[in-house]
């Protein structure tokens, strides 16, 4: 285990470093923007659709699944545009990941909501 801050202390500091991505994220990101501005109008229109609990998690985790998946696809492309500007292989490849990530949970959220609106409707 490395050395470092401990108990509540840990807890404390690791929040403190969230809420900055978080923010950074919501500073720099359109994308991040977007998604958290769908996420908070899709809450409260989840809890509204919802019949049970199950529905309304089936509705709102892949929100938060695809706010996740930005997140890990901002990281990866900020580390990658650390490490140069120079076309490379590699980078191209990490980057086209992460976007594949972010895609990946958007038809989630889409097949997520789509099923639950269509038996609603039907």
């Amino acid at each position: 285990m490395k050395p470092g801050e401990q108990g509540l202390t840990r807890i404390i500091s690791a929040t403190r470093y969230s809420w900055q991505g978080l923010r950074a994220a919501w500073k720099h990101e359109a994308a991040f923007r977007q998604e958290a501005s769908l996420a908070l109008i899709g809450f409260p229109l989840a809890y509204f659709l919802a019949r049970d609990t199950n529905d309304f998690l089936l509705l709102t985790l892949p929100l938060l699944l695809l706010m996740l998946a930005e997140l890990a696809n901002s990281a990866i492309e900020a580390i990658v545009d650390r490490l140069g500007d120079e076309p490379d292989e590699l980078s191209g490849r990490a980057k086209d990941m992460g976007s594949a990530m972010v895609f990946m949970a958007i038809v989630m959220a889409m097949l997520s909501w789509g099923t639950l609106l269509g038996r609603q409707l039907l």
